[in-house]
């Protein structure tokens, strides 16, 4: 009896400690990462080397959060790519100046008339996206596939495939303050990373603790249910794309800053970025399961790997392999993850739920 109480335990204790390595796998990537690149480079650990990370982390970040809103919902968004390039396109297009023919005049908006027209821009593609789906019933893969060529094209078009360079405006047109985005630090930590740190916060706070986060991982657990239950999610998932479109724009923007210059092919493959952000932090791609501290965990085990290759001298076609390889190894374990929990029956007062999901008002992850 001693023996089998004692193998009992082991085993228990043996449960806890792979549930634990499973759950906290983007925490342990990223401290394994930082640790092996440490001792490759004297540099990596340095305090500006982490800062220029952390820039670069929050430009793809800012998309893998409104990626996460999308995959919550059972989604998936390939336009935030587009939606990136094509808002600093916009941006470049506004800072050289609007020509009115009919009245003879060139007009130079000031730099917050140019961010609140490029985020309303991220905005609208985003509605078209979820209209598309939700509305239309068109696949989100090939709506939002569609929507990425689309806008791609739009940017090409109208810089007839050349790069808006010297962004920084001229004192005398009243149009300056477009880097300070991209070079500003406030507290010595980049404009670009504390917006991405605020945004994080508030789309915690907002699924944590709002009426919209219990209908989002609701209908993306099982949208039938939600939505006899009540929940608006026509309107849920449409507000989901905007809210993506809306954070790719504020990448396009942060993006155009650092580099003071916009082309149309910037953010070519960064919808994949984003995914693999979103999916190395515990998302599942069915939907219902994922939380902000995982993404923005899986954003900076994507970044700081990636960067950590550049900074060794790894080839950049290695870096695409490396890349894939987390992507893949980061479903299966998603896969392992969920997989344990779907085998495990949901309880309704004492019988398995006729659903074989939680309730559709209670969020299966917390944010």
């Amino acid at each position: 009896m001693a023996t089998q109480t004692m193998q009992s335990a082991g085993s228990g204790v043996s449960f806890d400690i792979g549930k634990i390595l499973l759950q906290g796998r983007a925490f342990f990537a990223l401290i394994a990462i930082v640790a092996i690149f440490s001792m490759l480079s004297p540099y990596y650990l340095t305090t500006n080397n982490l800062m220029t990370m952390s820039s670069h982390v929050a430009i793809f970040g800012l998309l893998a959060l409104g990626m996460l809103l999308v995959v919550l919902d059972g989604g998936i968004d390939l336009s935030v790519g587009s939606t990136l390039g094509f808002s600093g396109v916009v941006a470049g297009f506004l800072m050289q100046g609007v020509t009115l023919k009919a009245f003879g005049v060139v007009l130079y908006p000031p730099v917050w008339a140019v961010v609140v027209l490029c985020v309303a821009l991220g905005a609208l593609i985003g509605f078209i996206n979820g209209v598309l789906i939700a509305r239309f019933k068109v696949p989100a893969f090939v709506a939002t596939l569609g929507v990425m060529y689309m806008v791609r094209g739009c940017g090409l078009l109208m810089t007839n495939g050349l790069t808006y360079n010297d962004l920084g405006g001229k004192p005398e047109l009243g149009n300056t303050g477009f880097d300070w985005l991209g070079f500003n630090r406030l507290a010595g930590v980049p404009v670009g990373v504390l917006v991405f740190v605020i945004l994080a916060l508030a789309m915690s706070l907002v699924l944590n603790r709002s009426a919209f986060g219990r209908w989002l991982y609701a209908a993306g657990g099982n949208e039938r249910a939600a939505e006899l239950s009540g929940v608006p999610v026509k309107r849920v998932q449409i507000s989901v794309y905007v809210l993506s479109g809306v954070c790719a724009a504020l990448g396009g923007l942060i993006l155009s800053s650092q580099l003071t210059s916009a082309g149309p092919t910037a953010g070519t493959t960064y919808e994949l970025t984003a995914i693999a952000a979103v999916v190395v932090g515990g998302a599942a791609l069915t939907g219902g399961r994922g939380n902000v501290r995982g993404t923005l965990l899986g954003a900076f085990v994507i970044g700081f790997l990636s960067d950590g290759l550049v900074i060794i001298g790894v080839s950049s076609y290695w870096q695409t392999v490396f890349t894939g390889a987390v992507i893949v190894l980061a479903v299966l374990l998603n896969a392992v993850q969920y997989g344990r929990r779907s085998k495990k029956p949901a309880i309704t007062g004492g019988r398995p739920s006729p659903l074989g999901t939680t309730h559709p008002h209670v969020p299966k992850t917390p944010a």
